[in-house]
């Protein structure tokens, strides 16, 4: 049964908060003080500085303080988010997800899942290698979302163990409409943080990120 995506995935690796750099802040107030000090003593005698403009200013350095310190909280706790968003991963790692990625293949048919296009009254599935270079072309219904790759040439012999790609190519009247890589289930055998994203290793090697996961279900019993 396929479980819409829903709550999230696994653990790996994880960024560790990072305390926040009051040192730049504490220099900053010295700067700050250093500079009102050359002020007063640089000041005209017959124009001094008004004890409203001195208040004026230790307003616009606290307000920026005040900023700097709720930037850094904002990037703390950013930190710690993602760090509970691969903890809820734990449960995905051994399901098998659907994504647009690379299938294993080890003689079982791959069930291969894209969007039909409207438009199109002919559709190819096209299988390619690890390399990307194409071994099989067939037709396949124009209006189905779903097929299923037997893994085996025309003359019935089976293709190798291996990874394989598929797209599924949409024509109308003879010309090709669009290209779509099509998506396969995967076992997930990882999850990560990556830039600031959670990626997932798929059994076939490929990483996606978990957000372009459309489906996730249990592995079926070997």
């Amino acid at each position: 049964m396929e479980i819409p995506q829903s709550a999230n995935p696994a653990v790996t690796s994880a960024a560790n908060p990072q305390t926040p750099p009051a040192t730049v802040i504490n220099s900053d107030f010295e700067t700050f003080l250093k500079m009102l000090t050359t002020q007063l003593q640089n000041q005209d005698p017959q124009n001094p500085i008004q004890s409203a403009d001195f208040a004026v200013q230790l307003a616009t350095f606290s307000g920026v303080e005040q900023q700097v310190r709720t930037n850094e909280l904002l990037q703390n706790l950013g930190s710690q988010s993602g760090v509970l968003g691969i903890a809820q991963l734990a449960d995905w790692i051994g399901m098998e997800a659907r994504a647009a990625a690379p299938a294993s293949f080890d003689g079982s048919p791959v069930e291969i899942a894209f969007t039909p296009d409207a438009l199109a009254d002919q559709a190819f599935l096209v299988v390619k290698a690890a390399d990307q270079s194409e071994i099989q072309r067939i037709e396949i219904p124009a209006d189905q979302s779903t097929v299923e790759w037997a893994g085996v040439r025309d003359d019935g012999s089976p293709f190798p163990f291996g990874i394989y790609n598929f797209e599924v190519e949409h024509f109308s009247g003879g010309e090709l409409l669009q290209t779509q890589q099509a998506e396969t289930f995967s076992s997930v055998s990882e999850a990560r943080i990556e830039n600031g994203e959670t990626v997932l290793i798929l059994e076939s090697g490929a990483s996606v990120p978990a957000s372009t996961v459309t489906a996730l279900r249990q592995h079926p019993p070997s």
